[in-house]
């Protein structure tokens, strides 16, 4: 049998994990199957708003790992009025109280750039907590401008699919943003990645985070309500969960052994 060479050693490569939640049951659930972090949001049917202070608050009480907050005063479009704008910037003095670790926004003018200025603006009120970028990015005009103005509000990170609805589609565009960041910014992928594709989305893109959904739907109620409630009838009662399992399955997914020289 050969000898195993003492100045080799087994290194465990993990890629950073932030699983979107929008209850204290996900994120704990999150927590437990090994995410990295959580993106803490409310109204996921709308892409994410930002939650209550109850919310945060009892969160933060319940995992210890590094919670970033949506600031997102309303769903649609991602141009803001000035009463929104002041919104924002309230919501982020408020969650930094509350005990959160970073802050998730995005701001679009209307011909589709990015409002570099007032994301730098809350960039800086944000610090010294983290800064992500969302998905305002993907339909941005043109990425490429995006990511140079991204870079110049001081954000820490973009989260993007490449311009595509998922991942996979986006893999392409994602690896390219990669390289034109020049370590100047950190390039989160998302949309559609699971324990199945994950590898292969960060294989393909070079990508070290990603951010992942991993809702499960959820029944409540034994017999549909007689009237459903809201604007869009097929989700009037419909709710989803983070499972652990499918957490911990995205975890092992991304965890890659290698051998490293210890010379």
């Amino acid at each position: 049998m050969p000898r195993s060479d003492p100045l080799m050693a087994t290194v465990i490569d993990e890629v950073a994990i932030e699983v979107c939640v929008d209850s204290a049951a996900s994120a704990v659930a999150a927590q437990r199957g090994g995410a990295t972090r959580i993106e803490l949001c409310s109204d996921l049917a709308a892409g994410g708003i930002t939650p209550s202070a109850g919310l945060i608050e009892l969160v933060r009480s319940k995992v210890s790992i590094a919670i970033h907050v949506m600031i997102r005063p309303r769903g649609g479009d991602f141009c803001y009025s000035r009463d929104e704008f002041e919104i924002m910037r309230r919501d982020i003095a408020l969650v930094k109280s509350l005990g959160a670790n970073g802050v998730v926004l995005g701001l679009l003018h209307t011909n589709g750039s990015v409002d570099a200025d007032r994301t730098r603006e809350l960039a800086d009120s944000a610090r010294p907590h983290q800064v992500t970028f969302h998905r305002a990015f993907d339909v941005s005009s043109d990425l490429f401008r995006a990511l140079e103005d991204v870079c110049s509000t001081g954000a820490d990170r973009i989260l993007t699919s490449g311009g595509e609805q998922n991942a996979l589609q986006g893999a392409a565009l994602i690896s390219r943003l990669v390289q034109a960041s020049h370590g100047r910014i950190i390039i989160m992928a998302c949309g559609g990645i699971t324990e199945k594709n994950a590898s292969s989305i960060v294989t393909q893109t070079g990508v070290r985070e990603v951010h992942a959904g991993l809702r499960t739907p959820v029944a409540a109620l034994q017999s549909p309500p007689r009237i459903a409630l809201g604007t869009d009838p097929r989700r009037a009662y419909q709710r989803y969960e983070v499972l652990e399992e499918d957490v911990r399955s995205l975890r092992e997914a991304l965890t890659f052994t290698r051998t490293k020289s210890g010379k």
